[in-house]
């Protein structure tokens, strides 16, 4: 006993020591091996985080390619079938053919000038109208689509039933009919209208290239376009009846949500929005546009029958092609070159790619 009380009191303090050091080495070890649980932690969460994030946005695109499909194999194709027939029926070129051709030894020459005359300028009116129309319902209905895929969606992540289609999201889809079913004959008076004064300077002896006829369409449509006021040509797709409804801030937010509104008038809504936005209307100017191209450079390499552009043909020779065109544009869209045209501009699967994401967002 006296040797141990001797040897602690010796070395007492090199004891304390040691166990100081021991026992924050002890806590130091704890707190690490806490502090590693957690960033184990932290990191499995994460993960399954990103794995979830990676499953929506896999589910985001699968549902819009979803979207873009139902829009090109069954919303668009019926909407064209329609209109098609409503366009042949309003502007039918058969009357004034087959009074050429049965007055052709009967006719004096200033009676089937005057039936050329209205020839020609019908035959542009049918052709530049259903390049117009074609090119604005084909993303029409798109807009449409993404919209009306954007709401259910968000009903389907908030568990709510969205099958059968109800009521309001049909009558919704059936606005694609808008066009032909109420404002086709607007249209017509309005295109030919402008047809008639861009063509009268236009002798039916006048030899035509790529480029007149190119030049002859823009010129037609920059006319349309011009009559009225700024996007005008919304009426022709919307009722001009269809008022936005009252749009209340969220208390929460910044966004804006539509109060006491039915799913319908939020649909239209949101449609009228979009139609009358600056990137709309930069969407529609660029398809327009390679429409065309695509529509000058497909009758001039017919006109040649060699696979290579004419040089140029009679105005008169012409015509018949011109309307010809039209039945071509009004094909029904997935064998459609000129809806498929416009399906793949860059500037069109952007835009509708950006429309379906931020409206997520909303």
């Amino acid at each position: 006993m006296f040797s141990f009380r001797s040897f602690w009191r010796r070395h007492k303090k090199k004891i304390f020591v040691t166990f100081g050091i021991v026992g924050s080495g002890y806590v130091v070890y704890k707190l690490y091996d806490g502090h590693r649980r957690r960033l184990a932690e932290l990191e499995s969460d994460l993960a399954a985080q990103r794995e979830n994030e990676e499953r929506i946005k896999a589910q985001m695109q699968d549902h819009f390619e979803t979207i873009q499909r139902i829009a090109d194999t069954t919303t668009l194709p019926r909407a064209m079938h329609y209109l098609s027939n409503r366009i042949d029926e309003e502007l039918n070129l058969l009357v004034l053919t087959e009074r050429l051709k049965q007055g052709k030894d009967v006719l004096t020459l200033p009676e089937k000038l005057e039936l050329w005359d209205k020839l020609k300028v019908l035959s542009f009116t049918k052709m530049v109208l259903s390049l117009w129309s074609v090119t604005m319902l084909s993303l029409f209905v798109r807009v449409q689509v993404n919209i009306l895929g954007r709401h259910m969606y968000i009903d389907i992540a908030r568990c709510q039933e969205t099958s059968p289609l109800p009521v309001d999201e049909q009558n919704f889809l059936a606005r694609a009919d808008f066009l032909a079913s109420h404002g086709l004959p607007a249209l017509i008076f309005n295109m030919q209208a402008a047809a008639a004064e861009v063509l009268k300077s236009k002798q039916l002896k006048d030899v035509f290239d790529s480029s007149i006829l190119h030049e002859t369409i823009v010129q037609i449509l920059d006319t349309f376009m011009s009559m009225g006021r700024p996007r005008h040509w919304v009426e022709y797709f919307m009722p001009d009846d269809a008022k936005l409804p009252n749009l209340t801030p969220s208390v929460s937010s910044n966004n804006l949500i539509l109060s006491d509104v039915s799913k319908f008038d939020q649909l239209m809504t949101e449609t009228q929005t979009v139609l009358s936005s600056d990137e709309f209307t930069n969407v529609v100017e660029v398809s327009v546009k390679t429409v065309v191209n695509a529509i000058v450079k497909d009758i001039f390499v017919d006109q040649s029958g060699a696979g290579t552009p004419s040089s140029g043909v009679a105005l008169v020779k012409l015509v018949p092609r011109v309307a010809q065109t039209s039945q071509l544009l009004l094909d029904e869209p997935t064998s459609n070159q000129f809806v498929q045209t416009i399906k793949n501009i860059q500037d069109v699967e952007l835009f509708f790619t950006i429309l379906y994401a931020n409206a997520l967002t909303v």
